[in-house]
């Protein structure tokens, strides 16, 4: 059985830029030690935004600009990067909350065999749930699971409330 990890939006403004929480920065330690020890293929996804993000709609709801394209804060956080050096890993852009082309990348990588897909990332209540969802849509049948000690929501209390709408929805929480 192949295993997909997915790394999810660990990038500089989430952990402690623009939109970064004490939580966001607590998780990095544990998501670092989950890359450096995961044997199987790992796929990264970058929130990604443009120089006109404050008139789209996410950008008019949330009207503070943060991983803008090729920015510092767009990068990702440097003890990740730093864990994923040497790794062979997909990188995954993607405009909104859930990637579509996660999705046909994980399709593509496992070539008709089982596999299982782990996400780990920022935020819980947010891409986090979003990719987890929509991969559990597309793979019915694939184990899908998301480490809550990896992740963190925009508050404490939503990322529970995410946690427990993940484990409605017959993906794994560990």
């Amino acid at each position: 059985m192949r295993k997909f990890l997915v790394v999810v939006d660990m990038q500089k403004d989430f952990v402690d830029g623009a939109l970064g929480t004490a939580e966001a920065a607590s998780i990095v330690p544990a998501a670092v030690k989950k890359i450096e020890n995961f044997v199987g293929d790992i796929f990264v996804t970058y929130d990604t935004h443009f120089d006109d993000y404050l008139e789209t709609a996410e950008g008019r709801k949330l009207p503070v600009p943060h991983c803008i394209i090729d920015t510092d804060g767009w990068q990702l956080n440097e003890q990740i990067a730093d864990a994923l050096t040497g790794r062979v890993f997909v990188p995954v852009h993607k405009p909104t909350f859930g990637s579509i082309q996660l999705a046909i990348d994980i399709a593509e990588a496992a070539q008709g065999e089982e596999f299982s897909v782990e996400l780990i990332g920022l935020c819980t209540d947010i891409c986090v749930v979003s990719n987890a969802l929509l991969l559990k849509a597309f793979f019915p049948e694939a184990e899908i699971s998301v480490d809550a000690a990896c992740c963190a929501g925009v508050t404490p209390e939503s990322h529970e409330a995410a946690l427990k709408t993940l484990a409605s929805c017959q993906i794994n929480v560990l």
